[in-house]
């Protein structure tokens, strides 16, 4: 391809984008169908085959919602018998008497990195958002203010901290020690995680006014409250369960051989939608039966809790066929291309691809994934010493500007019922204080070492 043409792609894709960001803002247009004519425009004005245009975009839609529209569902279902049971209550109170009303989004922060450690961003979010919004009401607080923290643990853990699967893939390419790495991103993961978490919400969160109704808000909270409340310890079990399975999973195959029996055991229970579905089927005993309900009671909760998640399932798959467009069409190979062009440091290179491939395509594990496949022969090459910080590296940049071909955006706009600007404020900036204050820490420590 001539430069001009990468060129003229790279600004097709940038005023894609801009187009997006207006038409759903400014003009409140259905965010599912502007992602999906912007897609469409975006692939014809490429140059790619008019034939191929829909079976592309439904590809990556397919390929997004394969996956999320299961997490979603499950972890919806399990928290809404957290929620019925009393189990998120539970959760809630004890939290709050640890670490006092004035410190909840502080327990927020620390649940959130402890149960993040092996999910995927998704799958963590409905895990513990249940807990957050019964917390938020009994602080009386704003959702933000202990949601916003609860995000930043999440995706803290989610770029930099190994066994998460996407840490994991970088440490793999870079050949960096596993538990070194896990000592030098519990180092930097802890501080980043307080400033873009606690530290950001208690000034941002003033700023935003939410409508007083939030209805994904509503099914975890409008309900009859119980005498009687699941023991903390039997609701963490229930919670922890995908979390352990999960774990055991992404160890398979130090704890057991490769391709025998219980690895491929392994394997399959570590696996989100199976750990999730296992977790599920789990709650409607310890927080139905064993709570008093009865299947009848079990059958309506979980199928009334689907509803409000309609919107969100779409959104992520719109987002996702926009991630897929921007991949077939060739952009991302051209920021690939101009990023080599300049001549970097190795803890640079791997930040600087990672953000361009995740403002590119929305996802941090593709960001993370295909930037240190394109610096680490680099690094390798080099003798770069300290592969372990090009791990930390490449997960700051992986998170950076969330923005709306991220599902994780629309997931938090969402259930915190804010608009798209809102989102911005809140969701964007803190992902991007992550980032930057990853990597600089990560430069930090390079400087020490």
């Amino acid at each position: 391809m001539p430069p001009s043409a990468g060129i003229s792609l790279l600004a097709y894709a940038a005023v894609a984008i801009i187009a997006l960001i207006v038409l759903i803002a400014r003009y409140r247009l259905n965010p599912f169908i502007v992602i999906t004519l912007i897609s469409v425009g975006l692939a014809l004005v490429a140059g790619m085959p008019a034939t191929g245009v829909v079976a592309s975009y439904e590809a990556g839609v397919g390929k997004t919602l394969g996956h999320i529209a299961l997490v979603v569902a499950l972890g919806t279902m399990l928290g809404k018998m957290m929620a019925e049971s009393g189990g998120a209550e539970q959760v809630a109170r004890t939290l709050i008497d640890r670490f006092g009303e004035r410190n909840a989004h502080w327990a927020m922060v620390c649940i959130a990195f402890l149960v993040g450690l092996p999910l995927f961003f998704e799958v963590g979010f409905v895990l513990l958002v249940p807990i957050a919004f019964t917390v938020a009401r009994r602080v009386g607080v704003s959702i933000l203010m202990v949601g916003l923290p609860m995000v930043a643990g999440l995706s803290v853990v989610h770029a930099l901290v190994p066994p998460h699967p996407a840490a994991m893939l970088a440490v793999q390419a870079y050949q960096a020690s596993v538990g070194q790495t896990l000592f030098y991103a519990i180092l930097i993961g802890i501080p980043t995680a307080i400033i873009a978490g606690p530290l950001y919400a208690k000034f941002i969160v003033p700023r935003i006014q939410l409508p007083a109704e939030n209805p994904l808000g509503k099914q975890f909270l409008d309900r009859e409250p119980r005498q009687q409340l699941p023991g903390f310890g039997l609701t963490m079990a229930t919670i922890l369960l995908p979390v352990v399975l999960m774990l055991l999973g992404g160890w398979a195959n130090l704890i057991s051989t490769p391709g025998s029996a219980f690895n491929s055991f392994l394997l399959f229970i570590g696996n989100s939608v199976i750990a999730l579905l296992l977790a599920t089927l789990l709650s409607f005993w310890t927080l139905g039966i064993a709570q008093g309900f009865n299947r009848d009671s079990i059958l309506k909760f979980t199928n009334e809790c689907l509803a409000p998640t309609a919107s969100i399932t779409l959104l992520v798959g719109a987002g996702g066929g926009l991630n897929r467009i921007l991949i077939d069409s060739g952009v991302t190979n051209e920021i690939v291309g101009l990023a080599q062009e300049f001549h970097l440091s190795p803890l640079l290179m791997g930040w600087l691809f990672a953000a361009l491939m995740r403002v590119a395509t929305g996802s941090a594990t593709v960001a993370m994934t295909t930037a240190s496949g394109i610096v680490a022969p680099v690094a390798l090459g080099l003798g770069y010493p300290h592969p372990e910080l090009l791990v930390l590296a490449t997960g700051a940049g992986s998170v950076i500007f969330s923005h709306v071909n991220d599902g994780g955006f629309w997931l938090i706009k969402e259930y915190f019922n804010m608009t798209v600007a809102q989102t911005f404020k809140t969701w964007t900036v803190l992902e991007t204080l992550i980032s930057i204050v990853a990597f600089a820490l990560t430069l930090g420590l390079a400087q020490v070492l």
